[in-house]
This record gives C-alpha cells, structure tokens and sequence, in this order.
C-alpha cells in the first residue's frame, strides 16, 4: 500500500532515524528549532532528541562549519542545514580546504563523515543572492560527494545513505521539491549515492535531468510522447560521482542526449555530461547534444524577467524538436507554468 508523504517530511524522517540509529548523530544549523524549522525539515527534533543534538546555531557559517569538521573527526556525525545555498558560501574554505582534503592527507586513516544540507533554487522572488543553483561547484572538488534528490522517496533514501557514508556530503534541496509528495516506505532504508534512477523508457532519445528540472521533464515526456517521441528520462540523483555506466548505455540506444540543468550554462553539471559523452561516444551520436540550463546572468528577482529566465517543460519539447528536425506542439503539456511568480502552478504538489 502507498505511503504518499511530502519530501519535507521525508528528510525530516531520515534524520530521526539516523538519530535513534546512532546516539553521535547531530543536526543543528540557522532555523533548526525556529517556528518554521527550515520548512519542516527539522519538525519535532530538540523535542525528541534534546538541545544538545538538534540545535540552532550562531550565524558564523565558517566557524560552524569549523566546529562540525572537529566533531567529525572525534566520532560525531555532524548534519549541517542551511536555508539557502547562498549562506553557505561563507563556509566554502572549511569545505574544500579540510573537510574534503582529510582522507587523502592522511592515507584514508581518517575521515570527515559530515553532511552538509543546502537548499537550492528561486522562492518569493529573492533573486540575484537567494536563489543560486552552484551545485557544479561541489561536484568539481575531489573528496567530496554530491548529491540532489528529486523525489521525495530519494530524499530519505540518499540522505540517510549520506549521514552514514564516511565521506564529506553535499546534499543539494531545491526549494520548490519541498512539497513534492511520494510513495516512502517508513523504517530505515537507503539509496546508493552513485546510482542514477531511469523513470521512463524510450529508444529516440536520451534525457538526462537532475533536481527540481526532472518535473519539468516529466511533464515534456506526455507531449513528446503523444507527437511519437520516446525518451530514457535519467535522474542523476548524484553529481559527484555521476552514474556514467547508466548514461552511456542510454545514449548508445538513442543516439541522442539532451541535459537539464537548474544552474547557468557555462561550466554547469550538463557541460560536463555533454563533453565526456561527446568524447567517449562521439561515434553513436546522431546529432549534437542538447542542453537546457539558465542563462548566464544573476537570478532576477522581478516577475517579468524571471517569467523569460527560467525553463519549463515547454522549452524541453521545442528543443528535442530542434534535435530531431521537427516543429513540435507544447499544447499537449497537461501541466504547464500558470502559477503567480515563484511558483509552477496549481498542480505543485505530486505524486510524480
């Protein structure tokens, strides 16, 4: 029988049941126990756990950071939480600079078991320093995995798979996934962090998505379909590793492979997809990559740009038209962008 839950509540169960699992489990950050607790994410657990796991914490994200590496190397599982990706930043140094340099430095006699969750994408139209999509950031730095889940089945199974990894992990939220609704199993079960996750199959084209842009995605595939066009949809769920195997079996079936990205083109998690496709099956391909990411310019935060900025399901089937020489209709999209600014419409919910 379905347990259809939101993705909030599914990463606030994996962390409870990573907590009860093991007593040097901690989670603090800014919101943790604020009235809104980082849209629900972090419901109920000072109540459950007490103030000395489940915390707030001060606004210093480097020295905080600092002071979750130490933990972690003295037997604590440390989960940061932070609002926005954007805060974060302050912290890039305690990051890239020890957490992720630790186990190499040291022969892997020691490691960094630390989980860093940072929230991605546009909300309330907060624009230019609120709504950055840096995964790429993340998944170019050796030691450290990545990962962004978009379904709220993946966003207990992956998390819980990151707090027990041994290894520094970024876990990517997008906003806008928050309350997506799914199928979740309850109890304690967990996702591979190098593994990708076909959610439809096809032979004419390989579509490979991450995030909050797998929805959109999604909704292409009913209009792709109904114009005869049928596509292998990828959710990488991790960028750092990405699950080649399972991309190159897609494209040498295809031939053809277009990449959504929720961050700016230039150096994006798709450049990378494109480029090693492009070198290692250059031979298989029957036309040019596709890609799909924003623009080269800061976020906007007024409605009339944002409505030219960002991309949507119907800009996935003009593009797979351009791939395949055809003037494709979007009306057959049941789900299209009708929402007020920052948000995709009246169907924001789920299951999918």
């Amino acid at each position: 029988m379905a347990r259809i839950i939101p993705f909030w509540k599914a990463v606030n169960e994996a962390l409870s049941i990573a907590m009860e699992l093991d007593k040097n489990v901690v989670t603090f950050g800014l919101g943790t126990d604020d009235p809104k607790r980082v849209f629900g994410t972090t419901a109920g657990l000072t109540e459950k756990f007490g103030s000395r796991r489940a915390f707030d914490m001060p606004t210093s994200e480097n020295a905080m950071t600092g002071v979750a590496i130490g933990a972690s190397l003295n037997g604590i599982r440390p989960v940061m939480s932070h609002q926005r990706l954007d805060f974060f930043l302050l912290a890039m140094d305690q990051l890239v600079n020890n957490a992720a340099k630790w186990s190499y430095m040291f022969g892997g006699k020691m490691s960094v078991p630390i989980t860093i969750r940072l929230i991605v994408g546009r909300g309330w139209g907060q624009g230019p320093q609120h709504s950055q999509n840096l995964q790429s950031w993340f998944a170019h730095v050796p030691g450290l995995k990545a990962v962004m889940p978009t379904t709220a089945y993946d966003a207990k199974g992956l998390l819980l798979s990151a707090i027990f990894d041994d290894n520094p992990v970024v876990f990517l939220e997008h906003r806008w996934l928050h309350n997506m609704e799914g199928d979740v199993p309850a109890g304690d079960y967990r996702v591979p962090l190098d593994k990708a996750n076909v959610l439809a199959a096809g032979a004419d084209l390989t579509i490979v998505s991450l995030s909050y842009m797998t929805v959109e995605a999604l909704h292409a595939l009913e209009a792709l379909q109904q114009q005869g066009i049928h596509c292998d949809l990828i959710d990488l769920r991790s960028i750092n590793p990405i699950d080649w195997e399972t991309i190159f079996r897609s494209v040498k079936k295809t031939g053809r492979i277009l990449v959504l990205d929720t961050a700016n083109e230039t150096l994006s998690v798709a450049s990378e997809i494109i480029a090693k496709v492009s070198m290692e099956l250059f031979g298989d391909l029957k036309c040019s990559p596709g890609r799909i990411a924003l623009p080269d310019y800061p976020t906007p935060t007024s409605p009339a740009l944002s409505g030219r900025y960002y991309k949507w399901a119907e800009d996935i089937v003009l593009e797979t038209g351009k791939m395949f020489g055809r003037a494709l209709e979007t009306g057959f999209i049941k789900k299209q962008h009708k929402g007020p600014h920052d948000v995709p419409g009246d169907w924001f919910k789920g299951p999918f």
